[in-house]
């Protein structure tokens, strides 16, 4: 690299309040957050809630993933913290978010990691590498019992980290009408925000429930909320969500 070249990668002398701030988040949220049609969307019973993973598989402990402590890659205080937030925080609040659109009438549509056959020989090559198998049938593909589908809810069974590239779930949207989406579930920073990305470009309304998933670490879960708020979705608290719900449905 030549003298003049490092200069210009010097960043002495600029102001540092303007490097530490997103120019474009208000652009953003006025474009693709703070918008009517989100509202429109759950008013015209066009928004349904994904559930993304909650499985034995990647979201129980002694199972899938975690069978194995030591081999599993994450150490166990992540596991701790994790299977924690789960525990107290993800499972009651995502329980709490499919009542309530129930209550409304609202669509909830549940994706789980699952092969179509018993050896996994469709998996997507990334599960492959990453020995993610979940065989039809399998403890692991099971859902966790306390945010399970009930009655002829949908289910996306999928083998890559996003549902939209690995499945037809666009096509059932559309033809449900399906315009808004509200999403939970794990890992924030993985299939969730792999989800979250592509409903956005698809051109739907997404919204992110920030207390509604997890991932092994905090860190990784608040930069995912971070680089997802205001460019891919609007992020809203459990409680924010459920009164917007029952607002916009009673009324």
């Amino acid at each position: 690299m030549s003298t003049d070249d490092l200069k210009k990668t010097n960043m002495t002398g600029l102001d540092p309040t303007y490097l530490n701030v997103d120019p474009l988040e208000e652009t953003y949220r006025e474009a693709l957050v703070e918008i009517p049609e989100v509202q429109q969307s759950i008013e015209q019973h066009h928004t349904a809630l994904l559930v993304i993973d909650l499985q034995y598989l990647d979201a129980a402990p002694g199972h899938g993933v975690f069978a194995d402590v030591e081999k599993s890659g994450v150490p166990i205080e992540a596991q701790e913290y994790y299977f924690k937030r789960l525990d107290h925080i993800v499972f009651p609040n995502v329980a709490r978010l499919q009542q309530a659109f129930r209550d409304c009438k609202l669509e909830v549509i549940h994706t789980r990691i699952m092969s179509m056959t018993q050896d996994g020989r469709e998996r997507s090559p990334g599960h492959k590498r990453l020995g993610l198998h979940a065989p039809p049938g399998s403890k692991e593909s099971e859902f966790i019992e306390a945010v399970a589908p009930k009655g002829d809810e949908i289910v996306i069974n999928k083998t890559a980290s996003g549902v939209f590239n690995a499945t037809n779930l666009e096509y059932m949207l559309r033809n449900m009408e399906i315009t808004g989406l509200f999403i939970v579930g794990v890992y924030t920073n993985e299939c969730v925000s792999t989800t979250v990305r592509d409903a956005c470009d698809l051109g739907f309304y997404t919204t992110l429930i920030n207390d509604a998933c997890a991932t092994v670490t905090p860190e990784l879960h608040n930069a995912t909320i971070r680089t997802l708020q205001d460019r891919y979705a609007r992020v809203l608290q459990t409680d924010e969500a459920i009164k917007e719900l029952k607002t916009v449905c009673r009324g």
